[in-house]
């Protein structure tokens, strides 16, 4: 994401009460790519707080943005978790149609 669009996507947030961390939350599930997954543990280490797994999730409820800020491919490290935008059934159909995971 370049500069100008970062500093004016933060500046969204920040206008919609967002937190520092939570907003680098919100970055970095936006860099993961389609058919690809992250733990909430893995996100709160990119967003420099390893032991806040669970505000991940917090953050992550929040999304103002499901479609650009991809939070469904954010896992559990022992399975699906919650989804906000439909509960974790809707969580499954998107990561198995993006090929994050294999349909059982």
């Amino acid at each position: 994401m370049a500069k100008d669009m970062r500093a004016s996507f933060a500046r969204e947030l920040r206008n919609r009460g967002f937190t520092d961390f939570q907003i680098r939350v919100l970055a970095a599930t936006m860099a993961i790519p389609p058919g690809r997954t992250a733990t909430y543990g893995e996100i709160a280490k990119l967003a420099g707080s390893p032991r806040a797994s669970r505000a991940v999730g917090t953050a992550l409820k929040r999304n103002p943005f499901p479609v650009s800020i991809p939070c469904h491919r954010v896992v559990r490290k022992d399975g699906i978790g919650e989804y906000s935008n439909g509960g974790p059934g809707a969580k499954l159909r998107l990561l198995i149609k993006e090929k994050a995971i294999k349909k059982d």
